[in-house]
C-alpha cells in the first residue's frame, strides 16, 4: 500500500538533480522524471525548496560521494566552500566552518552524534553542510554550522549492490546495499562495510566495520514506522603527522612517522538503536518522533611530535610527549515535531511546533605518559628530544597517575522547545521567524580531586528570516540567527569552579545572499555574513580573574554552484572569501590574532561528463591560499593546489568500472593540521579501481 508519507520522503531524499514525483493510481506507482527544484527537510524541519531557505546550504549526495570515490567526511567537506579541515589528532572528525572550530556539531538525520570519532560514508544518501548559527534547529552549538548526515531509509523497491575498491598503496574495501520489501506493510535495508586503511606514511594502517540493518513498517495510508541499529567498529594507527621548522612545516620527512608503532592505537566501538515515527492526520497535519539510543566506546594512546625541530649541539632534534585517554559515552535522544498547514487571509503558513530531550552520560580519562630514562629527558619526565632522523626513536614511555592525569564523569541534560513560522505572503514573498529556549544542565563529578560541578543555563536562539522572489527562479534573502555554547565546551570536559560561574557563549550571524536556478537542474547561490563569537573567556589585568570579554569576528563571501548543466555534465563546487580574528583579547590569543585554519580564499569545482551513455570522466580542481596552523599564527600552512580525476565505464548487466586518480600532479602539501607541529602531510599520487555490481 502506498501511504501519503512516501512521495514527500523520495522527494525530499532525492539524490539527482531532477526530483522524482509519484502519483497513486490505485495499487501503480507510476515515477515521472520532473525538472523540480531540490527541497531540504534539515535547515527548516519541513520539505522546503532550497531557493525558499534563508541560510547557506551545500548538500553532496550519494552520487558525487561515489564519483569522487570519497572515503570520509573530510573528503566530502573538502569541496564545500567556508569549510576547512581539521587533523582531530588523528583519531576524530573535526570541522572548523566560518572560522569556528568544533568536534561536536555532527548530526545523523537530524540527531545529535557529538562523539568523537572518524565517520563512515557506507550507509549515507547525502550529507548536508548548513552554514551559520543553527541552534533553532539543533540546539546549543552550531555557532558556525552543523553538518547533517542523512542515512538511507528502506524503500518499496528491490534493491542489492555491492562495491569493492582497491588502492595503489593496499587500501580496500567492500560494501553492500540489500533492500527488499515484504508483503505490503513491510520494507527492510541492510548496508555494510569493511574496509582496510593505508597509505605512504610508514606504520599507518587499521579496518572498518559498518553494518546497519534498518526495517520500516507502514500499518495504514498514513503512518510509517522506521527503526534501526548500526554497529560501527574503527581501529587505526593514531598519526599525528610531522613537526614544523622555521615557522613552515618540516620538509624532507614526508613519510617518517613521529610515534610508536605500538603505542599509537584508537580503537573505537559505537552501537546505535534509532527509531522514527510518521503520522499524517490530514493533508494539512503531520506528527514526526525521532528517537536514538547510542553507546560509545573510545580509546586512544599516542606520542607525538610536540615541540618545533630545533638543533642543540649541532644536533637537529624534536620534542616527544605522550598520553592516553579513554572515553565512554551513553545517549538518550528524543525529539517530536509537529507541523501543520494553515490559511490566514492571504497569508499560507508553515508552522512547526517541536520539542528535543537529551540525556548524555560521559565518563573521560586522560593518562600522561612518562620517560623514565634517557640523557634528554625533561625535569618532569613527560617530554623527550629525540633526534630528527627518517626512523624517530622513541624510548620507554609509562602511563602511570601523576601530573596530566584528569578523570571525570560528566552527565549533560538538555530539553528544547521551539517554534516556527513559514510565512508566504502571495507569490514573492516569504518569511521564516523561530524561536528556541534550552533548559541545558550540566553535572560534572571530578573524580581526580573529589570535586563536584554543576551548572545550568537557559538559552534563547532566535531566527528570522526574509525571502524576496522576484521571479520564480530568483531568490534573495536576508537573515538573522543567534547560537550559545556553555563554557564547559562542546565535548563537557571544561567545566570548573570558574567557569561553572560564567554564562554561554554566544554566535551572533548576520547573512544576506542570492539564490539562482540558473537551469532547471542548477543551482547557484551567493552570500555574505557576519559572525561575531563573543562572551569568550579572557584575564582580567588588573584582578587576574576570568572575564567574558574575549571575542571573534568572521566576515566572508561565499559562491556555490550545484547540479546538471546539461544532461550529460554534472557540477559541483564554489569559492570562499573569508577572514576571522579576534577583536578582543581571549584567553588564548591576543586582539588582532587571526583565527587558525581559515584560508582568506578556497575554490573548488568538481565535474562528470558523460562522454556516452557507457563512458564517463569526472575532474575535479580544489585551491586554497594561506592559513595558520594555531592561534600562535607562527607557523604558516603553505598554499596549495589539487587536482582529482576519475573515469566511468557501464559494463553491462549492472556492473561499472571506476577509475579515480587523487593529487593528480602529485603536489606535495599539508592537507591537516591540528597544531604548530601535528601537520599531516597529504596522499601523494594515489590511483585506485572500483567495480560497482548489482540491481
Amino acid at each position: 500500500m502506498l501511504i501519503h508519507a512516501i512521495p514527500m520522503l523520495l522527494l525530499a531524499l532525492d539524490a539527482s538533480p531532477r526530483a522524482v514525483k509519484l502519483a497513486e493510481l490505485g495499487s501503480e506507482i507510476v515515477v515521472t522524471a520532473l525538472h523540480e527544484r531540490r527541497s531540504n527537510e534539515s535547515a527548516t524541519k519541513t520539505d522546503t525548496p532550497l531557493q525558499n531557505i534563508p541560510q547557506t546550504i551545500s548538500v553532496i549526495d550519494s552520487r558525487q560521494i561515489a564519483d569522487q570515490g570519497m572515503r570520509s567526511i573530510q573528503d566530502v567537506l573538502r569541496y564545500v566552500p567556508g569549510v576547512a579541515l581539521s587533523g582531530g589528532e588523528g583519531h576524530r572528525d573535526q570541522i572548523v566552518v566560518r572560522g569556528n572550530g568544533s568536534t561536536a556539531d555532527f548530526f545523523v538525520d537530524g540527531l545529535r552524534d557529538d562523539v568523537q570519532y572518524y565517520r563512515g560514508l557506507y550507509n549515507l544518501d547525502r550529507v548536508e553542510v548548513l552554514k551559520g548559527p543553527n541552534a533553532m534547529i539543533f540546539g546549543r552549538g552550531g555557532g558556525g554550522g552543523v553538518v547533517n548526515r542523512v542515512t538511507k531509509r528502506p524503500e518499496r523497491a528491490r534493491i542489492a549492490r555491492g562495491t569493492v575498491s582497491l588502492d595503489e598503496r593496499g587500501a580496500w574495501y567492500g560494501e553492500a546495499d540489500l533492500n527488499s520489501p515484504f508483503g505490503e506493510r513491510f520494507s527492510a535495508r541492510a548496508n555494510a562495510v569493511y574496509e582496510e586503511f593505508n597509505n605512504f606514511r610508514d606504520a599507518y594502517e587499521g579496518y572498518r566495520i559498518g553494518l546497519n540493518p534498518t526495517l520500516a513498517l507502514t500499518p495504514n495510508a498514513a503512518t510509517r514506522i522506521d527503526v534501526g541499529f548500526e554497529y560501527a567498529a574503527d581501529r587505526r594507527v593514531v598519526d599525528r603527522g610531522l613537526p614544523s621548522d622555521g615557522g613552515r612545516p618540516l620538509t624532507g620527512f614526508d613519510r617518517t612517522f613521529f610515534g610508536d608503532t605500538e603505542l599509537n592505537r584508537t580503537r573505537f566501538t559505537g552501537k546505535v538503536g534509532t527509531a522514527r515515527f510518521e503520522h499524517r492526520f490530514t493533508d494539512r497535519l503531520k506528527l514526526v518522533s525521532k528517537a536514538l539510543y547510542g553507546d560509545y566506546d573510545k580509546f586512544y594512546r599516542n606520542v607525538l611530535a610536540a615541540t618545533p625541530v630545533t638543533t642543540v649541539g649541532g644536533v637537529r632534534r624534536v620534542g616527544l610527549e605522550a598520553y592516553q585517554s579513554p572515553t565512554t559515552r551513553r545517549n538518550l535522544l528524543l525529539q517530536t515535531d509537529l507541523i501543520a498547514d494553515v490559511t490566514t487571509g492571504p497569508v499560507s503558513h508553515t508552522l512547526l511546533v517541536g520539542t528535543d530531550f537529551g540525556d548524555q552520560r560521559t565518563h573521560a580519562e586522560r593518562t600522561q605518559g612518562f620517560f623514565d630514562s634517557g640523557p634528554f629527558t625533561s625535569a618532569d619526565q613527560r617530554r623527550y628530544m629525540t633526534p630528527l632522523a627518517s626512523d624517530i626513536f622513541v624510548p620507554t614511555v609509562t602511563f602511570r597517575d601523576g601530573i596530566g592525569r584528569t578523570d571525570a564523569r560528566t552527565r549533560a541534560k538538555a530539553f528544547g522547545v521551539y517554534v516556527q513560522d513559514q510565512a508566504k505572503i502571495g507569490d514573492h514573498l516569504e518569511i521564516v521567524a523561530g524561536l528556541r529556549r534550552d533548559q541545558f544542565e550540566l553535572a560534572v563529578n571530578d573524580l581526580r580531586k573529589n570535586a563536584f560541578f554543576r551548572r545550568t543555563d537557559l538559552l534563547w536562539s532566535p531566527r528570522i528570516g526574509l525571502v524576496l522572489k522576484p521571479t520564480d527562479r530568483l531568490s534573495l534573502y536576508a537573515s538573522f540567527s543567534r547560537s550559545f555554547l556553555p563554557q564547559s565546551g562542546d565535548q563537557f570536559s571544561s567545566l570548573d569552579v570558574t567557569t561553572a560561574a560564567l554564562k554561554p557563549e554566544r554566535f551572533t550571524n548576520r547573512e544576506a545572499g542570492v539564490k539562482w536556478a540558473a537551469l532547471p537542474g542548477l543551482d547557484v547561490s551567493l552570500a555574505a555574513y557576519r559572525l561575531d563569537r563573543t562572551d569568550t573567556r579572557a584575564t582580567d589585568p588588573a584582578t587576574n580573574l576570568t572575564v567574558l570579554t574575549g571575542a571573534q569576528r568572521s566576515r566572508g563571501v561565499e559562491l556555490t554552484v550545484q547540479g546538471e548543466v546539461s544532461r550529460r555534465l554534472t557540477i559541483s563546487g564554489g569559492a570562499a572569501l573569508q577572514e576571522a580574528e579576534i577583536t578582543r583579547t581571549t584567553v588564548a590569543a591576543p586582539t588582532g590574532r587571526k583565527v587558525p585554519l581559515v584560508p582568506k580564499f578556497q575554490a573548488s569545482l568538481w565535474g562528470r561528463y558523460n562522454l556516452t551513455d557507457r563512458l564517463g570522466a569526472g575532474l575535479g580542481v580544489y585551491h586554497q591560499s594561506n592559513s595558520f596552523a594555531s592561534i600562535s599564527n607562527t607557523v604558516v600552512l603553505p598554499a596549495f593546489t589539487r587536482v582529482d580525476a576519475a573515469a566511468f565505464a557501464k559494463l553491462g548487466h549492472g556492473a561499472e568500472f571506476q577509475l579515480n586518480v587523487e593529487n593528480l600532479i602529485d603536489r606535495s602539501y599539508v592537507g591537516l593540521a591540528f597544531n604548530d607541529n601535528n601537520l599531516t602531510p597529504a596522499n601523494p599520487r594515489t590511483v585506485r579501481a572500483t567495480l560497482r555490481f548489482g540491481i
